[in-house]
């Protein structure tokens, strides 16, 4: 085995790339990390994943109804899925590149051009190991969100939903989206509303005046809880929210009925109920 074939063995072994030429002084560390490597890939495995199960349910699907957040869901189950598949087949490509590689070593004669051939062969190895790791990451994530939505539609009680579910939702959606930016960009501004939220709330057809109101009294209730020696729940938040969405849930649909727009219409859905029940 040549000197050059011998460096690409050990690089295949500890799966890193090593210089081309090693002084005899890291044969120490290079022993060391050949002992400990399988330990620090198995520990590594955990990690293949862009977030944590915890960072998917509190800081990437951020929706605070249950359509909304079954639709987000969704959405990553769908995107994971799209990317499983380009994986797989950019996988496959190289599967194939490398038995051409290794044809061509196999009948290949010239010394330099069989090393060249070894390290794309090298090359191409590591390329199929570290997208394997992905893969079984992205299949760990797809899972998790796949499990979320089963959750989540127990969680509203329905076996299944329809396009007419989701568009019926958008406006309590909306509201409370948009009443919860309102009341976090208020807290430091001395209980005033952003520009960017009281033009959300204007699109939306509330009364800014009547949002900039039921702000201030919220926060007025909280002040007096504290001063009380008391903590706030988080889940008075979600009822306030909540309140704000009973209270205008017809305004964003008069609203748009003055422009000359209708917020729902059924005959431009799918997988409607009524639809089918009434062919």
């Amino acid at each position: 085995m040549t000197k050059q074939t011998t460096e690409i063995a050990v690089q295949q072994e500890l799966n890193i790339n090593l210089p081309a030429n090693v002084k005899p002084e890291y044969n120490t560390m290079l022993a060391n990390i050949k002992e400990k490597m399988p330990a620090v890939a198995q520990a590594t495995s955990n990690f293949h994943k862009s977030h944590s199960q915890f960072m998917g349910v509190t800081l990437d699907v951020t929706a605070i109804t249950p359509i909304r957040s079954i639709k987000h869901t969704l959405a990553e189950v769908d995107r994971t899925r799209g990317a499983l598949q380009e994986a797989f087949i950019n996988m496959k490509k190289k599967e194939v590149e490398l038995k051409k590689k290794q044809r061509e070593l196999e009948e290949c004669t010239d010394d330099l051009d069989r090393e060249m051939l070894e390290i794309e062969i090298l090359e191409l190895e590591t390329g199929l190991t570290n997208g394997q790791n992905s893969v079984q990451g992205a299949i760990r994530k797809m899972n998790f969100f796949t499990n979320q939505y089963d959750k989540l539609m127990e969680h509203i009680g329905k076996d299944e939903l329809t396009e007419e579910d989701y568009e019926l939702e958008e406006a309590r959606y909306h509201i409370m989206t948009c009443m919860k930016q309102a009341l976090n960009s208020a807290r430091p501004r001395g209980g005033q509303i952003d520009e960017g939220n009281l033009i959300y709330l204007f699109d939306l057809g509330i009364n800014a005046a009547q949002a900039q109101a039921e702000v201030f009294a919220y926060l007025q209730w909280e002040n007096k809880v504290i001063s009380e020696g008391k903590a706030p729940e988080h889940e008075a938040t979600v009822k306030w929210l909540e309140g704000c969405a009973d209270k205008w849930a017809g305004c964003p649909a008069k609203f748009a009925n003055s422009r000359g727009f209708d917020v729902f219409d059924p005959t431009s859905l799918t997988n409607v109920p009524q639809l089918e029940a009434a062919e």
